[in-house]
């Protein structure tokens, strides 16, 4: 059996979105008109995506510039993710009851509100609160501009919609630590947020002129109110653990310990509660298909992975290797480059592929990479942590398209909505928790290994007295033992810097593995669902 894509795409159904119609056939939009609602639609996933991972190279700015540590400020990030996620599932019920344009068109502008909010926050705890508001807005954006795309092209022509929303998809969280790190060096992190302003503005115009005229909905569906509250009660407070757990000693603490078990018995209430609800926020039956849950499970270890390295990665270069933000935002840039390219060529031929043999690939390249990564030491220089950077871009399109196709092959047309909302709702929790447990894990591995190595920096020892003749030849005023402290720490993050590549690499080739467990079916296109 293989994941391959036809051409031939079922058209949406009565109730379906059609920009710019009305009556029973409305037409398709064409030329100009269709090219400026693609690059509206781009733009506001665009800047979406972007702001999920715009804040990582900014961590040390917001962190020096409102008196909080880094694993502190890492709550901007996890707090949008977290919030983005509850509101994904929200999505399908949401768009039934208002209709799928005008969502989309209030997220948009919400979004563009909030961002402002964020900028013009004056602590961290109204900036997490702003983040969390946004994350709310943002949650409906990326389904429904990928239903809003796939619908205003002609069936003949979906794959290649479906590619161009990959392509922003996959490109804005390469390019946002390039941005974010240009930005905070020639302005401050407030700015990462006034960004989105005149390109938010400009996609609500835009959707609000084409997309005007979508017809109201037949019918309107009761909603899940236990099981919303059992998933924003579980889902909140096992991130709160999370982001508060390092803080406060984790379980040392009866703060930890209550959120704990709160989040236990929500989450338990929460699948108890949804597998006999007839109306579920979230449909437990999509995990009968091995396909759906075996892909699902992929892409949220994946997502993971991912989001740890994506954290780790340009807070190392900043704070052990000494680059600005925006030399950070640089060495992470090049994994764009061939992601782009193999985004365009996958579109083109994946209706020929077999979406596991591609996926396979995919992860295999990213472990080989992050296997090299794994290697790294303090004296590589840019060029030498960028190559591997622009290798690591062909295995993005190669996983995340073919997988996006698998999860769906063997779901239900009228179960679109339900399967995509849940993978999007999985994956950006995942997301969340990486990030969220990235700067713990690191950290408690540069304290192992400070432990370690200070331990062999003796009296004894020849390198040690050898470096201690180097200081004093030098005529440091400090003495040796604050440098050897130094050098001793940044060798420990350097090595933990390492551990988490080795972990990531390790995971990728699990998951090449278990993607062979799927069996992704022969479909005839792409649905224009959620």
């Amino acid at each position: 059996m293989t994941g391959a894509l036809q051409d031939s795409v079922p058209g949406p159904g009565p109730d379906s979105l059609s920009p710019a119609g009305n009556g029973g056939a409305p037409p398709l939009l064409r030329g100009a008109r269709l090219a400026l609602l693609t690059f509206a639609l781009s733009l506001a996933t665009f800047i979406e995506m972007l702001d999920s991972t715009v804040t990582n190279v900014a961590v040390p700015s917001i962190a020096g510039s409102l008196g909080v540590a880094n694993s502190q400020a890492t709550w901007v990030i996890s707090s949008y993710s977290v919030s983005a996620a509850i509101a994904v599932p929200l999505t399908g019920w949401l768009s039934a009851r208002v209709g799928e344009a005008r969502l989309f068109i209030v997220s948009v502008l919400l979004f563009t509100l909030t961002s402002i909010m964020c900028a013009v926050a004056p602590n961290l705890e109204l900036l997490v609160f702003f983040r969390s508001l946004q994350g709310l807005s943002s949650g409906p954006m990326v389904p429904l501009s990928q239903t809003i795309l796939l619908r205003a092209f002609p069936p003949q022509k979906r794959v290649f919609a479906l590619a161009l929303w990959a392509m922003t998809v996959l490109l804005a969280p390469i390019l946002g630590p390039v941005f974010g790190g240009w930005i905070i060096d020639r302005f401050s992190w407030p700015w990462i947020f006034f960004i989105n302003l005149p390109i938010g503005i400009f996609a609500f115009l835009v959707c609000v002129s084409l997309l005007r005229r979508e017809r109201a909905p037949a019918r309107r569906p009761r909603i899940d109110v236990p099981g919303i509250v059992l998933l924003v009660v579980g889902v909140g407070s096992l991130q709160a653990v999370l982001d508060l757990g390092r803080e406060y000693s984790w379980f040392d603490s009866s703060l930890i310990v209550t959120l704990a078990v709160v989040a236990a018995l929500s989450l338990s209430a929460l699948l108890i509660w949804e597998s006999a609800e007839s109306q579920p926020v979230i449909d437990l039956s999509l995990f009968r298909d091995r396909t759906f849950t075996f892909g699902v499970a992929i892409t949220s270890l994946g997502m993971m992975a991912f989001s740890v390295i994506g954290v780790i990665f340009p807070l190392w270069l900043q704070t052990v290797m000494g680059y600005t933000a925006m030399q950070a935002g640089m060495a992470s840039a090049p994994l764009g480059i061939l992601a782009f390219v193999f985004s365009l060529l996958i579109g083109i031929y994946l209706k020929k592929l077999d979406a596991r043999m591609v996926t396979t690939f995919g992860f295999l390249v990213f472990a080989a990479v992050l296997w090299w990564n794994a290697h790294f030491t303090l004296t590589m220089s840019f060029w030498q942590i960028v190559t591997p950077r622009l290798i690591q871009g062909i295995g993005l399109p190669c996983f995340f398209i073919p997988l996006t196709a698998a999860i769906v092959s063997r779901v239900p047309d009228h179960k679109l909505a339900a399967a995509s909302g849940l993978s999007n709702f999985l994956r950006t929790v995942s997301a969340a928790f990486g990030t969220a447990l990235s700067i713990t894990w690191w950290d408690s591995r540069a304290a192992f290994h400070y432990g370690t190595l200070r331990q062999s920096v003796t009296q004894a020892s020849d390198g040690t007295n050898l470096f201690v003749q180097s200081v004093h030849d030098a005529g440091l005023a400090t003495g040796p033992l604050p440098v050897i402290r130094e050098v001793v720490q940044q060798q420990s993050y350097m090595m933990a810097t390492n551990d988490l590549f080795y972990m990531a690499s390790i995971v990728c080739v699990g998951l090449a593995a278990t993607m062979w467990l799927t069996r992704p079916a022969r479909v005839s296109g792409v649905n224009a669902g959620h």
